[in-house]
């Protein structure tokens, strides 16, 4: 299944508290169950004003679903094309 990353401008995200970050991922993960099992959520980073997240879905059209459900913003949706990591300089 395709991978994605999305980028989402959360102002304030990385001094949100457990709490909020929990809310957060209850929301999404509420949706994903309605969803169905199409879309993942793998992982996300959580930096100063944005929330880079990991995805596997059909297409971007899911993943753009799946913010418009949630109401947390996906601002840029960009399809993984390859993965390297130190093994590819070997």
């Amino acid at each position: 299944m395709p991978k994605f990353v999305i980028e989402r401008e959360v102002p304030g995200a990385g001094n949100l508290t457990d709490a909020q970050l929990r809310e957060l991922s209850q929301k999404s993960v509420s949706v994903l169950k309605e969803m169905g099992p199409e879309i993942q959520w793998l992982h996300s980073y959580v930096t100063g004003d944005k929330v880079y997240c990991v995805y596997l879905a059909p297409d971007e059209a899911t993943v753009r679903e799946h913010a418009k459900r949630t109401g947390i913003p996906a601002n840029r949706v960009s399809a993984v094309r390859r993965l390297i990591d130190p093994s590819t300089a070997e």
